[in-house]
């Protein structure tokens, strides 16, 4: 027989014991085991922060010294209290107010007189929109052996200019859509075009990182803009200023004096490729959207960005400044795509809904005719001012070319705004008119 000093302590084995009878139980359908009352687990959650806690529940005295005291340390003067003056009038007044203000009753006493006054609400913001005539496709010219990447119309209306994968700028006759010009001298696809209505030049960038000026008179590049460290994807001309601005693949926006040829600025900010820029008079004099799906609209004067409009959800390719009202348009990809703004804080005005394509391009007249194309060959013609698709067209690709190569990458309106010009991946360029009555 075994002795009883052999025998293993009890306490463990009743706790134990303690232990697995409460899983045997726990799972019973009776709950009254899994039912904890406030007190027992307040009990327990203190046990178990105090066996946890209770050695660093004060510093050591060495570190105690060392920390300062905590908050800010009052100040020691003694204050001074606002003390009346000679009448008592004011505070008499002050008393006299009622601080209980009376329950108001609603005016909408029921609720279907609330919901028809939400009803009537949402019947007067309905604005109907203004009747455009529609558009039709009038003359396809063919030429460049690459996508057609920029349009520009000169501000005379005589001619227009298109840049391509080509390498080569052409330049047409607006009115029969002849060849008057080629020229030659980008090394890689030319991405942004723009005609001075100041000056006899003509703008180009490409994706060679150049920035080139070319002279009308000679047909010859006169002046190099250097400074972007990748492709040049998109360029504006200052209306008022002897300012251009272009922008890119390197995330920034670059300022230049168009005599000079200096950087006036660098607009950096954006995180990703810069897709577009725009230009206006009053600020914010330019625009700025990328493929980090930002817009920012900038202070010119001192090269800094004024606000960052974050409300779309995929990168932004296109930018449209209305050239009457005080806002511009700028489109993405994805669902509620195309947006409108409005200058000068940037305030979200509406969306263009139904355009559910990666948008490229857009382009708005002053008669309020807004034109949106997208990268898969649909065209769709808007209401500015309402936000209302008034035509939806497909670009019919050039018999010959691949079903892929139906996109519209630029687009512009003529001077008279009656004639839109587009570029495509087909390498057309295509004269769309609007039919008159």
């Amino acid at each position: 027989m075994a002795s009883v000093s052999a025998l293993p302590p009890l306490e463990p084995l009743l706790k134990m014991s303690a232990k697995r009878t409460r899983a045997v139980f726990a799972s019973c359908p009776d709950e009254g085991l899994n039912k904890e009352d406030e007190k027992s687990a307040r009990i327990r959650l203190s046990v178990k922060i105090n066996d946890e806690y209770k050695h660093c529940k004060e510093l050591p005295p060495a570190l105690l010294a060392q920390q300062g005291p905590v908050g800010p340390a009052r100040r020691s003067e003694k204050r001074l209290a606002i003390t009346a003056g000679p009448s008592n009038s004011t505070s008499q007044m002050i008393a006299a107010i009622d601080n209980s203000p009376r329950t108001q009753p609603s005016t909408f006493s029921t609720s279907s007189k609330l919901s028809e006054a939400l009803t009537l609400h949402k019947t007067t913001r309905v604005i109907k929109p203004t009747y455009h005539a529609p558009w039709k496709l009038v003359r396809v010219i063919s030429g460049h052996l690459g996508w057609v990447r920029s349009v520009a119309v000169e501000p005379g209306n005589k001619w227009f200019a298109t840049g391509a994968g080509d390498r080569v700028i052409k330049i047409w006759d607006l009115a029969s859509g002849e060849l008057k010009l080629s020229l030659t001298g980008h090394i890689s696809t030319v991405r942004g075009l723009a005609v001075s209505s100041r000056h006899p030049y003509i703008f180009s960038c490409g994706e060679d990182k150049m920035v080139k000026c070319w002279d009308l008179e000679a047909n010859k590049v006169i002046r190099h803009y250097h400074g972007h460290l990748s492709g040049v994807y998109s360029l504006s001309l200052h209306p008022t200023l002897d300012v251009l601005v272009t922008a890119g693949r390197d995330a920034s926006a670059r300022v230049w004096d168009m005599r000079t040829k200096a950087q006036i600025h660098v607009l950096a900010g954006h995180s990703a490729t810069v897709a577009d820029v725009k230009c206006q008079e009053s600020d914010p004099q330019v625009i700025t959207g990328s493929m980090d799906s930002t817009v920012r609209l900038w202070d010119l004067a001192a090269g800094k960005t004024m606000v960052t409009l974050t409300h779309h959800k995929k990168s932004v390719r296109a930018l449209a400044i209305h050239p009457t009202e005080y806002s511009f348009a700028s489109g993405s990809a994805g669902g509620n795509n195309i947006k409108k703004w409005k200058c000068p804080e940037g305030t979200f005005v509406f969306n263009f809904p139904g355009h559910n394509a990666i948008i490229n391009t857009m382009s708005v007249n002053a008669e309020g005719v807004f034109f949106s194309g997208g990268d898969n060959g649909t065209l769709t013609f808007w209401d500015y001012d309402t936000g209302t698709p008034f035509q939806h067209l497909e670009d019919v690709p050039q018999p010959g070319s691949l079903e892929a190569e139906a996109g519209v990458f630029c687009s512009t309106f003529d001077m008279t705004g009656t004639r839109l010009i587009t570029g495509g991946a087909d390498k057309t360029i295509k004269v769309y008119a609007e039919q008159s009555q």
